[in-house]
């Protein structure tokens, strides 16, 4: 059995707008184990965005217990899941978050200068191909090369765990698929753990294994018997 990275056990999510209680999670149970590549597929509002949050030490459940490598989360105060998520977690959005006034290496540089045993920036842009574009401004690049951008910053760190939020939202379907290709070229070379939340089925068949959620909760887990290349995907 391969080692369990994260393990959620109860997991649950209330949030409070004025007098009504949104229930975003309901008791989930959820393992993902070291090198696997996870897409969680659900609609909006499923809960999928929410449980990447609590995962990744930017929110905290209601109620239940989550652990990295056996430690529980929940005994770490903000100062210890900063540290967390710096050492331990790239992120990648929706959005691209990257700094206008910077180059794409001074962007990467930015989390190379605080992470303990770092990429060089150049070799992290290299990696999501964008050997040609170092030094190049945001606004420069196209949409597809500013989201390998902030690929090449979230594994840069060399992160155990990289968590996706629909990467490719805001991208055309040929962009998607480049995108998809450099997130399954880090899972197959570094090892690195990967979710990938998204509302698009298709992607699906580029997972070890697919967790789908309905209304908060884990609805069904299906483990693929081959991982088909993004470029096979039919969106």
């Amino acid at each position: 059995m391969a080692e369990v990275v994260f393990c959620a056990r109860g997991v649950s999510k209330v949030y409070r707008v004025g007098e009504i209680e949104v229930h975003a999670l309901r008791d989930v149970d959820l393992d993902l184990y070291r090198s696997e590549f996870v897409v969680l597929l659900g609609p909006s509002g499923s809960g999928k965005s929410t449980l990447l949050n609590i995962l990744g030490g930017l929110d905290v459940p209601t109620s239940g217990r989550v652990s990295f490598l056996g430690h529980d989360l929940g005994v770490d105060d903000e100062r210890a899941l900063t540290a967390f998520r710096r050492e331990h977690v790239g992120f990648v959005f929706q959005f691209y978050n990257l700094i206008p006034s910077l180059t794409a290496r001074e962007n990467v540089a930015l989390v190379t200068e605080i992470a303990p045993h770092p990429l060089d920036p150049a070799e992290a842009l290299a990696r999501v191909g964008l050997s040609d574009r170092v030094d190049h401004f945001p606004a420069q690049l196209s949409g597809g090369e500013q989201q390998r951008v902030a690929i090449a910053r979230a594994i840069a760190k060399r992160p155990d765990v990289l968590l996706c939020d629909e990467p490719t939202g805001a991208l055309d379907f040929e962009t998607g698929v480049r995108v998809l290709e450099v997130l399954e070229r880090t899972n197959r070379e570094l090892g690195t753990t990967t979710a990938v939340i998204t509302h698009n089925a298709a992607i699906a068949g580029m997972a070890d294994r697919v967790i789908r959620m309905r209304s908060g909760r884990v609805a069904e887990v299906q483990r693929n018997e081959r991982r088909r290349p993004p470029a096979e995907l039919i969106w």
